[in-house]
């Protein structure tokens, strides 16, 4: 008996452990304790997942492109740094031609088709 504890002493460990917990919390502890790891195994990497899609969303916000020479710029900057043209101005432009889609106006022509 001596040398099968020391063969197996994790085992005997385990078990114990396994003994002690079940009849004092009950198999409802030990389902909740599996479900509650794989529910961090499987939604850990989606929130991390998440946190990198909304965090390039929020960067990509905040680029502004020169329309003279093309230089992708960061931030809130007024001017190019590669040409020195203003980017204030085309992002007030932008901003003044775009029009919420329930005011613009769309023509059309009736044709008769033979």
């Amino acid at each position: 008996m001596i040398s099968f504890l020391k063969i197996n002493k994790s085992l005997v460990t385990y078990s114990l452990i396994f003994l002690i917990i079940i009849p004092i919390f009950g198999f409802n502890f030990l389902i909740s304790f599996i479900g509650n790891i794989l529910l961090l195994i499987f939604l850990v990497p989606i929130l991390i997942l998440l946190i990198t899609l909304i965090s390039f969303n929020s960067f990509n916000s905040k680029t502004n492109t020169c329309n003279k020479c093309g230089t992708i710029s960061l931030g809130l900057n007024d001017t190019c740094m590669n040409c020195g043209a203003d980017l204030g101005d085309i992002s007030a432009k932008n901003f003044e031609n775009s029009q919420k889609p329930s005011e613009t106006i769309i023509e059309v022509k009736a044709e008769e088709v033979n």
